[in-house]
């Protein structure tokens, strides 16, 4: 782990939109893979976001576990774009949860699917609980829990990954969970909205007065 960074878009505390109770949220920077639709454009760039020791990542975790934290959840952006510094945070995080005796856990979005998990990609979720696979597909519109098209998978890999995540593998919830947080004068959504709400979410703005100069989900 040592001298290991991971790009990242952002890191935010307490995210409940990601997985069940509160949770840590990092995003990581840089995806190839560009799925039309995608709400997260900012954080295609390789080159944005900032280089994060992942010692520092991990003291986050720790922060967290720390606060009752029940898990963390790494989105993007394509996380195993980056499977060593990827890896490296997720062995990191295996020892703190261990040494603070805490079932904290974690779980990981791709947009590659299983077939496409080489080597390299499987060493870097070794010690991930739930893996949600598969591009984002607009085409293909899912009331699944957590995932934002039909053809992606809930993947339950370790004990607590199935104790904790077996129920959710085909839930459909009423509404889908989300965040709104407000940082000055931007909103950030937090979760996987279903088809046609971010559109809502931008006419209930603008019909309260507000003026959306730019989003993340549209070029």
């Amino acid at each position: 782990m040592s001298g290991e960074t991971l790009r990242i878009a952002r890191a935010l505390y307490p995210v409940t939109a990601l997985g069940p109770g509160r949770r840590l949220g990092i995003w990581t920077q840089g995806c190839p893979l560009a799925c039309k639709g995608c709400m997260s454009r900012d954080t295609w760039d390789p080159a944005g976001g900032e280089a994060f020791a992942v010692e520092d990542l991990v003291e986050l975790c720790r922060d967290a576990m720390a606060q009752g934290a029940d898990g963390l959840t790494v989105s993007g952006g394509e996380p195993l774009q980056q499977p060593e510094p990827l890896g490296a945070l997720l062995v990191g995080v295996d020892e703190a949860r261990k040494a603070a005796d805490h079932d904290f856990d974690v779980m990981v979005y791709t947009g590659y699917t299983e077939a496409e998990l080489d080597d390299a990609r499987l060493r870097a979720v070794a010690h991930c609980d739930v893996l949600v696979v598969g591009r984002f597909d607009v085409s293909r519109p899912t009331s699944l829990i957590w995932r934002g098209s039909a053809n992606q998978r809930l993947l339950p890999l370790s004990e607590l990954g199935r104790r904790r995540y077996a129920d959710y593998v085909d839930h459909t919830p009423e509404r889908p969970p989300m965040q709104l947080l407000a940082e000055g004068e931007r909103f950030r959504v937090i979760g996987v909205p279903r088809a046609g709400s971010l559109g809502e979410f931008e006419r209930g703005l603008r019909d309260r007065g507000f003026r959306i100069v730019d989003t993340t989900w549209r070029p």
